[in-house]
C-alpha cells in the first residue's frame, strides 16, 4: 500500500521507509547509478537505484518513460550541491530497496513536458495530456474552487438539490439538445440549458435557498470560452432583493478567490448597462484597460463627411472616438492592421487622426479626413477627448451595435498590445465589476418582435410593469452580470413571482395565452400558490477556473472537453448508431450517407 504521494516526500520523512506509486517521468543512467524521477499527481521525487542491489537495478535498467512503477525505499538527504529548491522533495531522494513495474508503457504520443502541441493532438490523446503537470494543477484547482463554493453556500444555509437532466424544450435563447423518447413515439426530451424553471419551482416549494453545481447543455456556435456542455454554479434564494443578492454572491466570489488561490479581490464597483455601453462599448468591460470611448454623435450631425454625418443623424447610429495616448508613434502599417481588425465586427473601416500639435488646431492634425470636418467639430473632438500632442484618435461611425462591438473590441486590443502595455494603457491584475439595469428586451427588426435580453422570467424594475404592454423598449430589468477582467463570470436576476406580471411578459414576447399555457402552464400555476419573491445567479465554473489559471481556453480546465466543432476526439463522439437503435426511437434519417445501416 502507498504510504505517501511522490510530490509530498520531504525532509520530514528522513530515515523512513516509504512506498510510492507513480509514473517514470525521466530515467537517467549516471555511471552505474540509475536515477528515476517518479511522478504522481502531487509532483516528483528522485529515486536512486544502486547497482549493489542487483535485482532492483536490473528492473531499473528496463524502465522507460511513463512506465507505471511501485517503489519501496528509504528517504535520505541529497548530496550537497544537488538539491532542487523548486521541488517539495528537492532536498531528499529515495534509495530504492524494491522496484516493481506495475505496467509498462508504449512510446508516448508526445513528451509530458513538450510545449506547442496542437489542440487536436492533445484532445485525441487526452488521457495522456491530463498527466501533464499543468493539467493536473488545473483539475485540482477546479476541485478546490468547487469545494470552497460548497463550503460558503453551506455556511449560508443553501441546500444542494438535483434537478432533472431530461426535461421539456423551452425557449431560453440557445438551441436545445434534444433526446428522442422510445416509449412516447414522436416525442422528445431536451437537455437543460439551465435549471432555471426548476429552481424557481423549488422556491415556490419553500426550500428558500438552493444551489447546484450542474451540467448545462446548449447547442450553439462555439468559441474558446464556450462549450456545448458546461458546468454552472446555479443558485436561487427567496426574500432577498437585488442588492442583497449581489452582496451575498460577491462575498462568495471573493471568499473563493482568497481560499483557492490566495488572491484578495477588491470590492466590486457597480455600473449601469447604459454607462458601460457608453464608456466602453461593452456590457462586460475589461477595466484593466484605461481607455474610454468619447461620444461624438451630436458633434458630427452637420459635417460634410457622410461617413460620420449619416450615422450621426440615423435613429440607430453612433459616432465615437477612442483616444490612444502616445499613439502618434504608431506606424501606418499598425493603424491599417487595426482597420482590418474592426472589420471582423462589421465595421467598414477605421478613420483616424494623429494629433501632432494640439495647440495648432486644424494645422496640427494629420489625417485624410481632417479636410472634411469643420473647425467647430474638430475643436469639439479635441476638447471632448482631451487629446494632447502625440496622441492618436480612432473613430467609429455606424449603427450603434456595430460601433460598440468594433470600437469596444479595439479598445481591448490596443490596451493589451505590446504598445499598450509599454504605455501603461493596461493596469491591474484583477478588475471585477457588477453590471446592472439591463434593458428587459431588444427588438428583432427582421422578425418584428421583442426578445428577452436575459430570459423571460426576469422581473422588470418596480413601476415598469405597465410598459410591458405599452412600451417594452423602456422596461429595465432587475438583472445583473458579474464581470471579471472583461469576461462575464455569470449573471442573474430577480425573478417574476406574480402570475399576472409573467403573463404580461409573455404577451410582450408574442407568446399568446394558449402557447404560454402549453409551454409554461406549470410555472404560471405555481406562481399563483403564494410564490415568494425570489432571485438568483448562475456562475460558469469553467470560466471561473479559466480566469484563475490564466488559461486561454475553457478546454484547459475541463477534463474531457469538446472541440470548437462540438466533437470529442478521444471517444470519437458524436458517432453513427445502427438502424436497430434508430427504429426503436422511431427515427428515420433523411440523409443516410455515411451512416451505419
Amino acid at each position: 500500500m502507498r504510504t505517501t504521494y511522490c510530490g509530498l516526500v520531504s525532509e520530514a520523512l528522513l530515515g523512513q521507509t516509504v512506498t510510492l506509486m507513480g509514473w517514470a517521468h525521466r530515467r537517467r543512467d549516471h555511471g552505474g547509478v540509475i536515477f528515476i524521477d517518479l511522478r504522481d499527481r502531487e509532483g516528483l521525487v528522485q529515486i536512486v537505484c544502486d547497482p549493489d542491489r542487483a535485482e532492483t537495478f536490473g528492473v531499473a535498467e528496463g524502465v522507460r518513460n511513463e512506465y507505471c512503477l511501485k517503489v519501496v525505499g528509504k528517504v535520505r538527504s541529497r548530496p550537497a550541491g544537488t538539491e532542487n529548491v523548486n521541488l517539495t522533495s528537492g532536498k531528499v531522494e529515495v534509495l530504492a530497496t524494491e522496484l516493481e513495474v506495475l505496467n509498462p508503457s508504449v512510446s508516448p504520443p508526445f513528451q509530458i513536458d513538450e510545449e506547442n502541441l496542437s489542440e487536436t493532438t492533445r484532445l485525441t490523446h487526452r488521457v495522456f495530456d491530463l498527466r501533464r503537470p499543468f493539467m493536473q494543477r488545473n483539475m485540482k484547482l477546479r476541485y478546490r474552487v468547487a469545494m470552497e463554493i460548497r463550503k460558503f453556500l453551506d455556511a449560508n444555509g443553501f441546500i444542494d438539490i438535483e434537478t432533472p437532466m431530461l426535461t421539456r424544450s423551452t425557449p431560453e435563447g440557445a438551441r436545445d439538445y434534444l433526446v428522442p423518447s422510445r416509449v412516447h413515439e414522436g416525442m422528445f426530451y431536451a437537455l437543460p440549458q439551465s435549471p432555471q424553471l426548476f429552481k424557481q419551482m423549488l422556491m415556490v416549494a419553500g426550500f428558500d435557498r438552493y444551489y447546484q453545481i450542474v451540467k448545462c447543455f446548449r447547442d450553439e456556435d462555439l468559441r474558446a470560452d464556450r462549450q456545448p456542455e458546461f458546468t454552472q454554479i446555479d443558485i436561487e434564494t427567496s426574500f432577498l432583493d437585488e442588492e442583497e443578492i449581489r452582496t451575498m454572491f460577491e462575498g462568495m466570489i471573493r471568499s473563493t478567490f482568497q481560499h483557492a488561490i490566495g488572491v484578495e479581490l477588491p470590492p466590486f464597483p457597480v455600473m449601469k448597462y447604459a454607462d458601460a455601453m457608453r464608456r466602453y462599448g461593452s456590457d462586460k468591460p475589461d477595466l484593466r484597460v484605461k481607455l474610454e470611448l468619447t461620444e461624438l454623435t451630436d458633434v458630427m450631425a452637420d459635417v460634410d463627411f457622410k461617413v460620420f454625418s449619416a450615422p450621426a443623424t440615423a435613429k440607430d447610429g453612433r459616432v465615437v472616438a477612442l483616444r490612444i495616448p502616445g499613439g502618434g508613434e504608431m506606424s501606418r502599417g499598425e493603424i491599417d492592421a487595426y482597420g482590418e481588425f474592426v472589420k471582423i465586427y462589421g465595421a467598414k473601416g477605421l478613420a483616424w487622426i494623429k494629433v501632432n500639435d494640439a495647440a495648432k488646431g486644424r494645422e496640427g492634425l494629420q489625417s485624410p479626413i481632417v479636410k472634411n470636418l469643420h473647425d467647430r467639430a474638430l475643436a469639439e473632438v479635441l476638447a471632448r477627448t482631451g487629446a494632447a500632442s502625440g496622441d492618436l484618435l480612432f473613430f467609429g461611425a455606424d449603427k450603434a451595435t456595430v460601433v460598440n462591438d468594433a470600437i469596444g473590441a479595439l479598445r481591448v486590443k490596443v490596451g493589451h498590445s505590446d504598445f499598450g502595455k509599454a504605455r501603461g494603457l493596461v493596469q491591474g491584475e484583477w478588475e471585477p465589476l457588477w453590471v446592472v439595469d439591463f434593458p428587459m428586451f431588444d427588438y428583432d427588426a427582421a422578425a418584428q418582435r421583442w426578445n428577452a435580453v436575459h430570459h423571460p422570467f426576469t422581473s422588470p424594475k418596480d413601476g415598469h410593469e405597465d410598459w410591458l404592454e405599452t412600451d417594452p423598449g423602456r422596461c429595465i430589468a432587475k438583472a445583473y452580470d458579474v464581470v471579471l477582467n472583461g469576461i462575464e463570470l455569470g449573471g442573474g436576476s430577480v425573478r417574476i413571482h406574480r402570475e399576472e406580471v409573467q403573463s404580461k411578459v409573455f404577451r410582450a414576447l408574442k407568446i399568446d395565452a394558449e402557447e404560454a399555457q402549453a409551454k409554461f402552464g406549470f410555472l404560471l400555476d405555481a406562481l399563483q400558490y403564494g410564490a415568494p419573491p425570489h432571485g438568483g445567479i448562475a456562475i460558469g465554473l469553467d470560466r471561473f477556473v479559466m480566469l484563475m489559471t490564466g488559461a486561454e481556453s475553457l478546454r484547459d480546465v475541463i477534463a474531457f472537453p469538446k472541440t470548437q466543432r462540438a466533437q470529442d476526439l478521444l471517444t470519437s463522439a458524436p458517432s453513427a448508431v445502427d438502424e436497430k437503435q434508430l427504429r426503436e426511437l422511431h427515427i428515420r434519417l433523411r440523409n443516410v450517407q455515411g451512416t451505419a445501416a
